[in-house]
């Protein structure tokens, strides 16, 4: 597995291109934006997206999953308590900035769902309190977790956002991350990568 990373859009956000280097698939996770330098960066390296990953279903972590993904089919993946965030511009976030960005058409998860995709198996972590369908993609064979906006480098996501919960959040990173091994790489949504023995350590807000 090979992970790349982009900082996109007006909010920083972390977009990764998960990537099998045997086969040339990936996986898309937060498609902030869509400018043409990675277009041509996943073009030029003959790349095949064969999904998209969403974390939270915030404005700034989903404003061109359709221009990455459906001209051409790549299907759109999201907890199921998630649905209605991205399908309502007040939920998402969007209109109080400018722009109402609603989409549909996406494929809906379940907690402790697997999935095999582009030669790779994902957990799917529902990790409520951010938002509540907020959720983790975890694959245990490369010890990565892709933590959203749930877990940051020694820090947390926002609970102020609607649907957000503090207590919630805690608990789902205390519950339902902090079980995973202490070597597991964690790539959020913002900022720097860590690791789940740090983060245990030294995050001050659980």
């Amino acid at each position: 597995m090979k992970i790349e990373k982009f900082v996109l859009g007006s909010m920083g956000t972390n977009c990764y291109l998960i990537i099998n280097e045997e086969t040339k698939e990936l996986v898309i996770v937060d498609p902030a934006t869509c400018p043409d330098y990675v277009v041509s960066h996943v073009k030029s390296h003959g790349y095949i997206p064969k999904a998209i990953f969403l974390t939270p279903a915030d404005f700034d972590h989903v404003m061109v999953i359709d221009g990455w993904g459906k001209d051409v089919g790549i299907p759109r993946y999201l907890h199921e308590d998630e649905k209605k965030i991205l399908e309502d511009p007040e939920l998402n976030l969007s209109g109080v900035f400018g722009a109402s960005y609603s989409y549909g058409d996406v494929k809906c998860l379940k907690d402790g769902q697997e999935m095999d995709i582009a030669g790779f198996t994902f957990h799917i972590i529902h990790t409520p309190g951010h938002t509540c369908g907020g959720c983790c993609y975890y694959c245990e064979a490369e010890e990565v977790l892709i933590s959203g906006d749930t877990l940051f480098y020694q820090s947390v996501g926002r609970s102020d956002f609607p649907t957000g919960s503090m207590g919630t959040l805690v608990r789902s990173i205390k519950e339902k991350l902090f079980c995973l091994p202490d070597d597991v790489m964690v790539y959020p949504g913002h900022n720097d990568a860590t690791c789940i023995g740090d983060e245990k350590k030294y995050n001050p807000f659980v």
